[in-house]
């Protein structure tokens, strides 16, 4: 339908309405508040992490603080609480940083996540008891972590392992979606490459559809554990 036609038919359906055209949106009305953008915004950042961590844990986050000098220590013996085995992880340069990745791939069977062997990626993601991932953000209201999808960041790695283990930093904790909108926003006012995928992960999947019985690991993984680096001090 080119401009002409289509100028046409929506006058002919402007008129059988019995109405003008409206050609000019609507404007906003006026927010009763500003809650959105400010719930829990007077926390200081420790508070914030406190919240973050409380919340995640009523959604069954098993939550294990630790500091970058014992990170290493951390990751391995949440891998061995929950059963080792074939471990994938992203090849997160923050991953490495920690020395995280040497030390999984030193100790247990383990696959990094490689761009260039495609679908080998999915399958070994698939097969694996534990994913190892380094979240963005943390979002306090929601107990959810925010991860960003990548060449070096699979969304595999955190969605089709038994068990996922998600690093993060206190100072990454941000009050709720709204902070994590406005530095998206920010990020592409700058002209910066905006991730191929964002995911909100709050907890292990559950559902309670059948009969109200909640069933945990449905659709994901069956197991989410956060390893809170505390870098505050």
């Amino acid at each position: 339908m080119n401009l002409e036609n289509r100028e046409n038919f929506l006058n002919k359906l402007a008129n059988k309405m019995g109405r003008a055209r409206q050609l000019e949106p609507t404007p906003m009305e006026e927010p009763l508040n500003d809650y959105p953008l400010t719930r829990l915004t007077h926390l200081s950042q420790s508070e914030l992490c406190d919240e973050f961590m409380n919340f995640a844990k009523v959604l069954l986050v098993d939550i294990v603080e630790t500091t970058e000098e014992n990170a290493i220590k951390a990751i391995l013996d949440v891998c061995e609480k929950y059963g080792g085995g074939s471990i994938v992880l992203n090849d997160d340069s923050r991953l490495e940083d920690l020395g995280i990745i040497n030390a999984v791939k030193n100790t247990f069977d383990s696959y990094l996540w490689d761009y260039d062997n495609g679908d080998e990626n999915i399958i070994k993601s698939a097969k694996a008891n534990i994913g190892i991932v380094h979240g963005e953000y943390g979002l306090a209201e929601s107990g959810g972590v925010v991860l960003f999808s990548s060449k070096e960041n699979g969304r595999s790695t955190s969605l089709l392992p038994e068990k996922s283990i998600v690093v993060i930093r206190k100072s990454a904790v941000l009050p709720r979606v709204a902070q994590l909108a406005q530095i998206l926003h920010e990020k592409a006012l700058a002209g910066e490459r905006m991730p191929s995928c964002i995911n909100i992960i709050s907890g292990p999947s559950a559902t309670a559809d059948i009969e109200l019985i909640k069933v945990v690991g449905v659709h994901g993984p069956v197991s989410q554990i956060y390893v809170v680096i505390d870098d505050l001090n």
